[in-house]
């Protein structure tokens, strides 16, 4: 498994630069890889994050854009405007978790 350095630390990445250990993940990592792509986070961005995090933990895959909107309350045109373009894909980045199923 590939790794890269992060914040000054080395983490598992697969081919496309998504963490592949959750739990090496931590919110300092999350602000690098926001900058890396160009958000800037907020605590709305926070509040999502968290989400992905929580719902990872319980149900072992990373959150699609429709499952943030029914089970986080997050609708699908606020997930595009604080993560633009591709939203699942970016919020599964920086949250330091595997690119949800379905995403290209």
């Amino acid at each position: 498994m590939p790794t890269t350095t992060i914040d000054g630390r080395e983490v598992h990445v697969d081919a496309e630069g998504f963490m592949t250990e959750p739990a090496e993940w931590d919110e300092a990592i999350a602000a690098v890889l926001a900058g890396n792509i160009g958000i800037e986070l907020t605590e709305a961005h926070w509040k999502l994050l968290r989400f992905l995090r929580e719902d990872f933990a319980k149900q072992g895959e990373t959150a699609t854009t429709r499952r943030v909107q029914t089970v986080g309350g997050v609708p699908t045109k606020e997930q595009f405007a604080l993560f633009p373009k591709k939203p699942a894909k970016k919020m599964a980045y920086i949250a330091g978790l595997p690119k949800p199923k379905g995403c290209v």
